[in-house]
């Protein structure tokens, strides 16, 4: 009994002390696995892991290597490292070690304790410790401040939260550096930073020479990427340089493995993880054509790129070829003489050359507020050879030679090139008479048997009208080639009575319209004018004419006669018929007499008339339309271009969704897609099919959360800016819902017409539509519900990262920003 008496009283001592032991065993292991700490360094074959398991620490040897090196790399992707303590002094065998010096800073000692690599940072004690954080930043701990740290010393990659670039307080600029090769991280040829001319403006430079510039910066991209979409897709900021005393841009991503390297080819490159197939898929890359390579053709020259991506260099209108790149053939009128204009009285002029990149070396002009300003002004000033107005800069103003145009095929600024008179002038030859005689008689008989020819086509099918036998090819969701139009078209009579779209004579929508008066003009969009018309029954149409310059082609004008001509349904809306004549390519809809939602919902005046109840209905019918298109139509059909303006009002203010010409057409199983070129309107856009070309019926949803938040609050997402909380529309609709205050977030002028309860259920919807990941999403089946009074399934929405990407220093991201030695200030517009 004595016996078990005292074990009695000595094992509960033990088993303590023993679990005791075990619990600091596991806390020191645990600490020790994401730091380094005094008098205990971090061996070669030992590691250290960020605290959520991301990242990486340890040592390593890149490629065909026999050398070692302490980097940090992805926890599950070893292959990718992006940084390296000690490029140029690598440690030949595996004894080194990473500690912590009696001084407190970072060493790395090699197998005779010498230092190959250093922090090298003064410290007010000896007390630090180094940790690796979630983000890839290595610290440097001093008595509880931030000593030193990785993120201030970058290799060749950016990831999200980096602030590298301008400081001026040391006149320092921090640059990206590539590695010399892949067996080799010491530094490279191609470094990457910000301009030092403080023009905003991203430079790649080889052996110190430029290799490719960015462009400025509008507030919302950069100017020079030819495709770039805006910051709030890619998480671009610039920061609070008057504050910070630093200009820099940075990114948050929402997605940890997304982030850009210097390559040691000389390629910037977005690389994104792709669960699905388990490899790392490229996004973009710069330069990625010749003409993107830094001022590939000389001075005032620009750079074509041509049909088999090789570069097609030409010089300037008014410009002649020299062996540097090319001069002016005539000069200046103001360089002749004092008074600007040359011998015939005429004054200098501008030749319009739009979609450009636009030159390197500009001056911004404070003083010229409007395109008109800036133009006047580069005329009075006779060192200005070109001028361009940027929304969201001002105007930009050239004084040295133009270099580095580049015309892309997509996108672009309007530049005005400066030229003189005689320029604009035709050159007057002498032709004998009886060369014109023998040339002349041939062509007008020609021309005059083509005219009958014409007349007589026009007799046989002018008062007729015909309707489309489409086909539409599921896999690619084109309606095939420009010879596929006449091809889809019969005499009417041979449809059998079936519903269809007509094919009217030119003749016939140019009297309906009163020959596209101005009287007639409704609007205007990306894809051209709108006109009124009515046609001889008293029917009023919608008249769509395609511009010439229009981003929307034969592919696009096909796809929308093909899908409404099989989609019918009380909340899209109807296409009476379609008209192609030479250039023009027209679509006649029926006639919305209240136009489109976006000239109710941003106008101050006209937005009285929504009230919440019609606004409540207006969202109800655009969720009942999207239902159809995505669930219950012939075809599954992604609109891809959801926004306000594409939501067209009838006379009862029932929406009716338009505009299918960026619509795509899926598989029955409706599952996700990837597509190379990414489609729609900036700030409608979904983050994965922006970001990644990823594109489902739930990028749909995240349109639609978007148009819930707008006709909520009568705001416009893409401009949207809260005065005091420096919030974006999506992340202030975050805050109100958290806090429960959910009515200060409707539009003031119907707020009187709420009720809290149908105001918070649009609210959650809308937050649920819009975030992040798209499996979060509800389906457009559950939003129906939700609306007409059920729950949903997934009833409370997550935080949208992407709107909080955003400090409340990041006022001068949409405000201000440099160029050249002065700031400018500037309010943003939206599209």
């Amino acid at each position: 009994m004595v016996v078990f008496d005292l074990l009695n009283s000595v094992l509960p001592s033990i088993f303590i002390s023993f679990t005791a032991t075990l619990l600091l065993c596991f806390l020191w292991s645990s600490h020790a696995e994401t730091s380094v700490l005094p008098d205990h360094p971090l061996t070669d074959g030992n590691t250290i892991i960020s605290p959520g398991g991301v990242y990486e620490l340890g040592f390593f040897t890149p490629g065909r290597s026999a050398n070692r090196y302490v980097g940090i790399w992805y926890h599950h992707f070893t292959s990718i490292v992006v940084w390296v303590a000690n490029r140029e002094s690598p440690i030949p065998d595996s004894s080194g070690s990473l500690s912590i010096a009696p001084d407190g800073n970072l060493v790395l000692l090699d197998s005779r304790q010498l230092i190959l690599w250093s922090s090298n940072v003064s410290l007010s004690s000896n007390n630090s410790t180094a940790a690796l954080l979630d983000t890839g930043n290595f610290v440097l701990n001093n008595s509880g401040d931030t000593a030193w740290q990785s993120f201030d010393h970058p290799t060749d990659t950016y990831l999200p939260g980096m602030k590298v670039g301008l400081d001026f307080r040391n006149n320092v600029n921090h640059l990206f550096t590539s590695w010399r090769s892949a067996d080799d991280p010491s530094p490279g040829n191609f470094t990457m930073g910000m301009n030092p001319d403080l023009s905003t403006q991203i430079f790649l430079w080889k052996d110190g020479e430029p290799r490719w510039r960015s462009g400025r910066w509008n507030g919302q991209l950069f100017i020079g990427v030819e495709g770039m979409i805006p910051e709030y897709m890619y998480g671009f900021r610039l920061s609070n340089f008057q504050v910070e005393q630093q200009m820099y841009f940075y990114y948050n991503s929402f997605n940890s493995t997304l982030y850009y390297v210097l390559s040691a080819d000389g390629l910037e490159k977005q690389l994104v993880w792709q669960s699905e197939t388990q490899t790392w898929q490229e996004i973009w890359a710069e330069p990625a054509t010749e003409c993107e390579v830094y001022n590939r053709c000389g001075s005032n020259a620009s750079c074509r790129d041509g049909a088999d991506r090789s570069p097609v260099c030409s010089c300037l209108k008014g410009f002649v070829p020299t062996s540097t790149g090319c001069q002016r053939r005539t000069a200046l009128s103001c360089e002749k003489n004092d008074s600007g204009e040359d011998s015939s009285g005429e004054t200098d002029g501008f030749f319009l050359m739009q979609g450009v990149k636009l030159p390197d070396l500009s001056d911004w002009d404070s003083d010229s507020t409007n395109q008109s300003k800036c133009e006047e002004s580069c005329l009075m000033n006779c060192s200005c050879k070109a001028y361009s107005f940027v929304p969201g800069i001002g105007c930009l103003i050239w004084g040295r030679d133009l270099v580095d145009i580049h015309e892309f095929s997509n996108g672009g600024n309007d530049f005005y090139l400066r030229l003189a008179a005689s320029e604009f002038m035709d050159k007057k030859v002498k032709i004998p008479v009886f060369l014109i005689l023998a040339i002349g008689i041939p062509i007008l008989f020609a021309l005059g048997c083509i005219w009958f020819l014409w007349k007589f086509r026009r007799k046989i099918i002018g008062k007729g009208c015909f309707t489309p036998e489409p086909s539409v090819d599921h896999r690619n969701s084109s309606v095939g080639t420009e010879t596929g139009l006449s091809g889809m078209l019969v005499m009417e009579g041979g449809n059998n009575g079936r519903r269809g779209s007509k094919m009217f004579s030119f003749d016939a929508v140019a009297a309906a319209t009163e020959n596209f008066s101005e009287s007639n003009f409704l609007g205007a969009g990306g894809f051209g004018p709108v006109y009124k018309g009515e046609l001889p029954g008293g029917q009023e149409i919608a008249v769509k004419r395609l511009s010439q310059t229009s981003g929307q082609g034969i592919e696009q004008f096909k796809n929308e006669v093909t899908l409404i001509t099989k989609l019918q349904h009380r909340n899209l809306v109807r296409l009476l018929g379609f008209c192609t004549h030479r250039e023009d390519k027209m679509l006649i809809y029926e006639y919305m007499r209240n136009k489109s939602l976006d000239a109710f919902l941003f106008d101050k005046t006209k937005r009285r008339l929504l009230d919440w109840k019609t606004r409540y209905n207006i969202i109800e019918g655009i969720a009942r339309g999207l239902l159809y298109l995505h669930r219950d139509s012939r075809l599954r059909v992604i609109h891809r271009d959801l926004k306000a303006s594409n939501i067209l009002l009838d006379g009862s203010m029932n929406p009716k969704i338009s505009d299918f010409g960026m619509a795509r057409i899926l598989g029955c199983d409706g599952n996700e897609s990837t597509t190379k070129r990414v489609v729609g309107t900036y700030g409608y856009m979904s983050p994965e099919y922006a970001m990644q070309g990823l594109l489902s019926v739930k990028s749909d949803i995240y349109s639609f959360g978007i148009l819930i938040l707008e006709i909520i609050s009568g705001e416009r997402n893409s401009t949207y800016w809260h005065p005091h909380l420096y919030l974006n529309l999506i992340a202030y609709a975050w805050k109100l819902w958290k806090e429960g205050n959910v009515m200060e977030f409707v539009d003031p002028l119907i707020r009187d017409s709420c009720e809290v309860s149908g105001v918070s259920k649009c609210l959650n919807l809308g937050l649920s539509c819009v975030q992040d990941r798209a499996c979060d999403r509800p389906n457009v089946a559950s939003v129906i519900v939700m609306l007409e009074g059920g729950t949903m399934a997934q009833s409370t929405p997550k935080q949208p990262t992407f709107a909080f990407e955003q400090s409340t220093s990041d006022e001068s991201t949409h405000q201000g920003f440099v160029s050249g030695k002065s700031l400018v200030i500037t309010t943003l517009s939206g599209r």
